[in-house]
């Protein structure tokens, strides 16, 4: 880690007197911190004394869409999953106040492990390793959806009648806050999801964003956390499930900034995925079709709020100047999807 006094979006020094005085004994030292890498949402920064480490997460800079980046929303489901079978890191503590460092925030614990991101990190694991990797992925998603939200105090977490209706809605919205150019298409798949929308199973607590770079593997090949829960909601668990088919369907594109994992040896395919949810969960998925082609209108909604941020000079690290560059071949395969789903 480099040593850096204060990095952009983080005042160590109020950091450290907010420590003192909430976690008393916690630092025992100068902070230290440096922005994690490879966030295209809200920011990370892993701060450490020296001999502890953390983690805290904020919003990003500047323009912020409405309802998303809720630190609250993140801290409470972790604090609440903390004893299930859902590996997710210790919280720390949630601060609300803006005026500490300019935006809510939330500190956790620092959870060692790698989030594979890329085909070439599963190959040099080998073909045993990926499969085992991503099929626990799979299974901790269905330990997930399992989570009796009422046993944890997530029953008021969501409303999940109507859940696909608003999202759609939701998007929508999202979609129309940034936008800054014509993207062919996407209103068009719009349209033709909410005119094939499925009937929703029953609700569980729904990640928002599961895939292979938001959870933590050990050298053993143990799942050691899920991160990232800031679209975590109640709602139909089908739509996280949709996201991780989605998300490994996606090797050989360039510029995507999420996992590009799917076409290493050994990882499962789509049926075999598809198939082991099923069967661990005991849930109808014959409406993956929607689902995936859901995914992949959100994907093209979150990316371009990330593109219109870049044109604005609103965002931290690199690769931003690409991003705009992918969003209409989601569009794309996003209908093809769903008319496959049809025919």
């Amino acid at each position: 880690m480099s040593d850096t006094d204060t990095p952009r979006g983080l005042d160590l020094a109020r950091l450290r007197d907010l420590l003192d005085r909430e976690r008393p004994g916690l630092v025992a030292a100068d902070l230290r911190a440096d922005l994690v890498e490879g966030g295209r949402s809200n920011l990370t920064y892993r701060v450490t004394d020296g001999a502890g480490s953390w983690v805290v997460r904020r919003p990003p800079l500047g323009h912020v869409l409405a309802t998303a980046h809720d630190m609250a929303r993140e801290h409470r489901v972790m604090s609440a999953l903390a004893p299930t079978p859902v590996p997710v890191p210790r919280t720390v503590l949630l601060c609300e106040d803006d005026t500490v460092i300019g935006a809510p925030f939330y500190v956790m614990d620092f959870v060692p492990g790698t989030p594979y991101r890329t085909e070439s990190q599963l190959r040099e694991l080998g073909a045993e390793r990926t499969r085992a990797v991503a099929l626990t992925l799979v299974d901790t998603l269905v330990d997930l959806h399992a989570v009796d939200p009422a046993a944890v105090g997530l029953d008021d977490f969501g409303r999940p009648e109507g859940f696909l209706d608003r999202q759609l809605r939701r998007w929508g919205k999202q979609l129309d806050a940034s936008r800054s150019r014509e993207l062919p298409g996407i209103d068009e798949l719009h349209a033709a999801l909410g005119r094939a929308m499925p009937a929703s199973p029953a609700p569980a607590v729904v990640h928002g964003d599961y895939r292979l770079d938001n959870v933590l593997f050990d050298r053993d090949d143990r799942l050691t956390a899920v991160l990232d829960w800031e679209m975590s909601t109640l709602g139909d668990p089908l739509t996280d499930l949709g996201l991780l088919v989605m998300y490994g369907e996606q090797h050989g594109v360039p510029d995507f900034p999420a996992p590009t994992t799917g076409g290493a040896p050994g990882h499962p395919s789509t049926d075999e995925v598809v198939e082991r949810y099923a069967r661990r969960s005991g849930r109808d998925v014959s409406s993956i079709g929607w689902y995936t082609a859901f995914a992949y209108f959100k994907l093209a909604v979150i990316l371009e709020g990330i593109h219109y941020r870049w044109t604005l000079g609103q965002t931290l690290g690199r690769g931003f100047d690409r991003i705009g560059s992918v969003v209409p071949l989601f569009i794309e395969r996003g209908l093809h999807t769903l008319q496959h789903e049809k025919g």
